[in-house]
This record gives structure tokens, sequence and C-alpha cells, in this order.
């Protein structure tokens, strides 16, 4: 199969919120794009770690899920139609005359005129449990995260972790009445009696495990399995130096996500602890014509925000504008009055 041959004024590499914004303000200024991630969903770290956690922090919105702000940034980057790249990964990138040419994994070449990198941290893989032969069982009952949370209504269900991924899941479905009336129970499993999610958090699950709704394991560890078939199982769990089985459905594993920032290292931008050193006038990184947006990008007072993100992506926008259209002014015009940003909003004039 040949491979297939992309055109485009700006590639964007991660469809997280950050990613998306930077779709709309491309697009505002009458630049096409492309956005690649390496999932096969958009959304990012919104759709993976907290698709149903609620976020306060979003200019305008007094509160919305995860997943509510990636629909909404989906609908609002609808006027510019973009070409979404998922499941697939950019592996090179090198400098062709005026443009870039990029590389992904699956064989697709992109030729884009200016990179926008909002990858986040770089592409996250779970941190998986050690526990030999247990990732056979992988999708089946053990799970890294909750696709369908419906579908695990009335099973019995062992969470494993102390962050706040773990603790919202064991909460989540240790208070759900469905759950519970179906004959579900919950079971939290953690190698210490501290832990690393909200505080609100750890007291509810102090206060659900006095009622009997969530099962405690403090200071335990899993150490071996019982499998013989895709539906239960048996876990062997250690704690206080003595061994007990406990009986599962489901088995969700939350020691957190690595990041990687993969083949980005190679290209040779100037990184320092996974984060990319960027200038704040324009967010362009050290190579000319790639800019670094989000979580990924690296300057004095620098906030891991999303809302930050947000204003990052404006900026570079207009950087990547002038390099599109050399010679060109570029006027600031605004959404309420602009006649041609409304046209290219599809907002008709009344």
């Amino acid at each position: 199969m040949p491979n297939e041959n992309i055109e485009t004024e700006a590639l964007i590499i991660g469809a997280g919120p950050c990613g998306l914004f930077q779709v709309f303000e491309l697009g505002l200024l009458g630049i096409e794009s492309t956005v690649i991630d390496s999932l096969p969903s958009i959304g990012g770290q919104c759709t993976e770690l907290y698709p149903d956690k609620p976020i306060y922090d979003i200019p305008g919105i007094p509160v919305c899920t995860g997943e509510e702000l990636i629909e909404n940034l989906s609908k609002q980057i609808e006027p510019f139609s973009p070409k979404l790249i998922l499941g697939d990964e950019v592996i090179e990138l090198e400098r062709k005359d005026e443009s870039f040419e990029i590389k992904t994994q699956k064989g697709k070449i992109i030729s884009a005129k200016t990179v926008f990198i909002a990858g986040g941290v770089g592409s996250f893989q779970p941190r998986k449990i050690r526990v030999k032969g247990i990732e056979e069982h992988e999708n089946k009952w053990l799970h890294y995260r909750v696709k369908d949370k419906d579908s695990f209504h009335g099973k019995k269900i062992i969470i494993a972790g102390g962050g706040d991924s773990a603790l919202d899941w064991a909460i989540d479905y240790a208070e759900s009445n469905e759950h519970i009336e179906q004959g579900g129970t919950v079971s939290l499993i953690h190698r210490r009696d501290e832990y690393r999610g909200a505080v609100s958090s750890v007291q509810s699950i102090k206060t659900l495990s006095e009622s009997k709704r969530i099962t405690l394991y403090e200071n335990a560890k899993i150490s071996g399995f019982d499998s013989s078939g895709e539906n239960s199982f048996m876990l062997n769990i250690e704690s206080d130096g003595s061994e007990r089985s406990v009986e599962g459905d489901v088995l969700l594993v939350f020691y957190g996500l690595s990041p990687k920032l993969g083949p980005i290292a190679e290209w040779g931008l100037d990184i320092t602890k996974k984060s990319i050193t960027v200038n704040t006038e324009t967010y362009q990184t050290n190579i000319p014509g790639v800019f670094a947006i989000g979580d990924i990008s690296n300057y004095p007072g620098k906030k891991k925000l999303i809302l930050s993100g947000f204003h990052e992506a404006a900026l570079a926008a207009f950087a990547a504008k002038a390099i599109i259209t050399p010679g060109k002014k570029v006027n600031l015009q605004y959404t309420t009055t602009s006649p041609l940003l409304k046209e290219r909003l599809g907002v008709s004039e009344n």
C-alpha cells in the first residue's frame, strides 16, 4: 500500500484541549490545520485521566467535566474542518525548503509549513502492574482505564492505587446506587496508609470504608492471582505479613501514567526535563516554524494550566501566520465585530 501524502499549512501534534484550541486560533486567521494524536480518540488527558471529573478553572465556564470540555472544543472548531489523524504518531521531522516533511508510524508523509507540538508532556503510557502472567488478561478483567463505567455496574470491582484516579473511581462506584443495587462491590488496595489524592477524597474513602461500602486494604500489595476464565479471578494480597485471597470480576489499576517524549526528543529541540523551551513572544522553539504549547512548553514562570495553554495557542497562531504569509501585516480583529471572522466561523450577519 503506497504512503499517504498530506499537505497542510499547520500540523498540530496532540489532540488534547490545547491542540484543539490551536485549531480554532489558526482557523480564525484563515490557516487550515491537520491534527495527529497517538491515541484513538481526541481529548488527551481530559479523556484519558478525568472524563467525568469536574474542572472549575476554564474562563466563562463555572464547571464542566473533562469530557464536556472536549465536546465543546470539538464543536467550536467545526467551522474549520481540520483533518484528524488518530491512532498514529509522528516519528520523523525534517526541514525541506520552505516546509517540514513529517513521517508517521503508519507510513503517512505530511508536508507542513508550520508545526505545533501540543502533546501535553508526551505520549502517556499507563504504569502497569508487575505480576507474572497477568498481562494476558488485559482488556478482559484487567483494565488501566474506564471506557464505559456502566459496563462494570453490579460487578466485584477491585481498584489498585492511591492517587486521584483510584480514589475518584472507588468513590464513584461505592456511591452509585445502581452499582450496589445490582450486587456490585468495591475494594481498594493501596501499598501505604497515606494517599496521593485530594484530602476530601481521602476522607470520603475513609467514610465509605466505615459504612462498609468500600473494603479497604492498606499497606498491601498484589502478589499473585488465579483465573480460570475471562470474567473472574482471585487476587492474592499481602498485608502486614499475612496473605489473603479476594474474589473479583474487574481489576482497575491506577498506578499513574508514564509520559514519554518519544521521537520528539530526537528532533534537535531545546529540551529540559521533558519540556521544550520556547520564546514567550511567539511560543516558537529553537527551530523556526516549530511551536510548543500546553504542558510540554517551558519558559520562566510557566504554569501547567489549560487556560495558560489557550493563551499560548493564540500568540503562536499569530506568529505562524507571519511565517505562512510573509510580508503581510496581520491585524488583530475581534469575533464580535469582524465580518471576516464571522464569515470564517459561519456566523450570519443580522
